[in-house]
C-alpha cells in the first residue's frame, strides 16, 4: 500500500492512494530539497556526496554546487537568495544570484544527466551564522525564512558523526535552534531539545513547529515580536510501524503539517491529528512541494528522489 489511511479526511489532503515517479537515484544520502517557484527546477543535497544537485523536468539532473561542504537544509530568503546549512563547516551561508549555467553534458545512468554546471553563485558566500558565544554550532541542519526576512536554523550534532567519515568534537553542551538576525552571533532561541531537525511556520506564522527526531514528536512555539519564543508543549508525536523519525517537516495550504516519521511521511491536521501516512519506498528524510500547482511532493528519500501527486496544494517556498 502506498499510503496508511488513518481519517478519512486524508483523502481529500493527500488522496486515496499515490504513484511513485522515482525522478532520480544512484545517491548516497538526499536532503533539503528546495523548489523555485518562478524557474521551475528543484535543488537538493546528497549530504556525503558533497554537491547540491539541480533537476528540471527539461534538462533531468546535473550538479549545481560541486563542492558543498556536506550541505543538507536549503532556503531561499526573502530575496531570493539561497541558504545553505552546511554540516562539514558548522555554520549557514547565503549565496547571492542562483541561476546556474551548463559547461559540458554527458549521458549517464539511472535517469540521471551528467552535466557538469558552474553556478552563477557569489564565490565568496556569506555566512550568516558559524559561532555561538565564542563556541562553533554544531552542524546546522534545516532552515526557514520568516515573512519578515529573519531566519530560523535547527543545530543538532549530526555533522559531527563518523557517518560522514570524519569525527569532530562538539563545542557546544546543547542542540540550540537559533534566529540569525546578526552574522556575529546569531540569537539562541531554545536550548532543550535532544535533536531538533525540521522546523516550519504556521500559515500565519505566529507559530513554529520544531520537531525533535530522537523524542519522536513535534512541538509548537508562539513567535514573539521580539523574536523570542514562548510555549513549546508537545504538539504531536510521529507513531507508527516502519523506518523512519521526524525529520523534514512542511505546512500546506489549508495548515495540515507534513512531517518524516516511520513508514514515510505523516499528515497531520491543524488540530495535531494525525490523518494518514504516505508509505514511501526508501527511507524519508525530507520533501517539498513543487510544480505549477504545488501539488507535487518531491521526496528525497535515501539514494533517490520521488515525486506523487497531492489533493491539497503547498505552498511556494519563496
Amino acid at each position: 500500500m502506498s499510503v496508511e489511511i488513518r481519517d478519512e479526511r486524508f483523502m481529500s489532503v493527500v488522496g486515496a492512494e499515490v504513484q511513485f515517479e522515482q525522478i532520480a537515484s544512484g545517491f548516497l544520502f538526499t536532503e533539503g530539497p528546495l523548489w523555485h517557484p518562478r524557474e521551475h527546477y528543484l535543488l537538493f543535497s546528497d549530504i556525503p556526496g558533497n554537491r547540491i544537485h539541480r533537476w528540471s523536468s527539461k534538462e533531468g539532473v546535473s550538479t549545481f554546487l560541486e563542492i558543498s561542504n556536506m550541505s543538507n537544509g536549503l532556503a531561499w530568503d526573502r530575496a531570493g537568495n539561497l541558504l545553505i546549512c552546511e554540516h562539514a563547516t558548522s555554520r549557514v551561508t547565503r549565496w547571492h544570484a542562483v541561476s546556474p549555467i551548463s559547461r559540458s553534458q554527458k549521458s549517464g545512468e539511472n535517469g540521471r544527466s551528467e552535466s557538469m554546471v558552474t553556478p552563477m553563485l557569489d564565490r565568496t558566500p556569506q555566512p550568516i551564522a558559524t559561532h555561538f558565544k565564542g563556541k562553533q554550532l554544531n552542524s546546522p541542519n534545516d532552515i526557514v525564512c520568516a515573512l519578515n526576512g529573519e531566519i530560523c536554523f535547527t543545530d543538532p550534532p549530526y555533522g559531527r558523526v563518523e557517518f560522514y567519515g570524519v569525527k569532530r568534537e562538539q563545542e557546544l553542551s546543547f542542540q540550540g535552534v537559533y534566529l540569525s538576525r546578526d552574522p556575529k552571533e546569531p540569537t539562541l532561541l531554545v536550548d532543550d531539545f535532544d535533536r531538533p531537525n525540521g522546523l516550519c511556520f504556521s500559515l500565519d506564522h505566529r507559530r513554529l513547529f520544531i520537531n525533535d527526531t530522537a523524542r519522536q514528536h513535534i512541538r509548537v512555539f508562539d513567535v514573539n515580536s521580539i523574536g523570542t519564543l514562548s510555549g513549546g508543549k508537545v504538539w504531536a508525536e510521529t507513531k507508527g510501524e516502519g523506518p523512519g523519525a521526524p525529520d523534514g517537516m512542511k505546512i500546506d495550504s489549508m495548515g495540515n503539517v507534513y512531517c518524516c516519521g516511520p513508514g514515510g511521511i505523516h499528515v497531520f491536521d491543524p488540530n495535531a491529528t494525525c490523518l494518514g501516512v504516505i508509505r514511501v519506498p526508501e527511507y524519508t528524510a525530507n520533501f517539498a512541494w513543487g510544480d505549477a500547482d504545488f501539488r507535487s511532493l518531491y521526496i528525497t528519500a535515501s539514494t533517490s528522489v520521488y515525486r506523487i501527486r497531492v489533493k491539497t496544494p503547498g505552498l511556494p517556498s519563496l
